[in-house]
């Protein structure tokens, strides 16, 4: 074995995409369904410009609520969820004793 077979190329952090990868894990892929999903919200946003808003509150007759109430509720639940994991946190061997 020579010195040039035991460096490692530290420039690259990502491996290259062989031909052997699933198709969903190449980067190229990725960001095409970012792209894609992306252009599939701002789409379902376009009719509610068009739209006369009737909520029962003021609030709910925004445009876009469904969009971005539905976005801010996601995100409380994921931090609810890591606050009521850190409270209810045990030890790893809590049920060894």
């Amino acid at each position: 074995m020579t010195d040039q077979d035991t460096t490692t190329n530290t420039e690259d952090s990502t491996p290259p995409a062989s031909s052997t990868d699933h198709w969903l894990v190449r980067p190229r892929t990725i960001r095409l369904l970012w792209i894609g999903f992306i252009v599939v919200l701002a789409a379902t946003l376009v009719p509610d410009l068009f739209m006369d808003h009737h909520g029962e509150f003021e609030l709910d007759g925004t445009i876009g609520f469904g969009a971005w109430f539905g976005f801010v509720s996601c995100v409380a639940l994921v931090l609810g969820s890591i606050w009521l994991g850190r409270i209810l946190k045990r030890r790893d061997s809590y049920y060894d004793s």
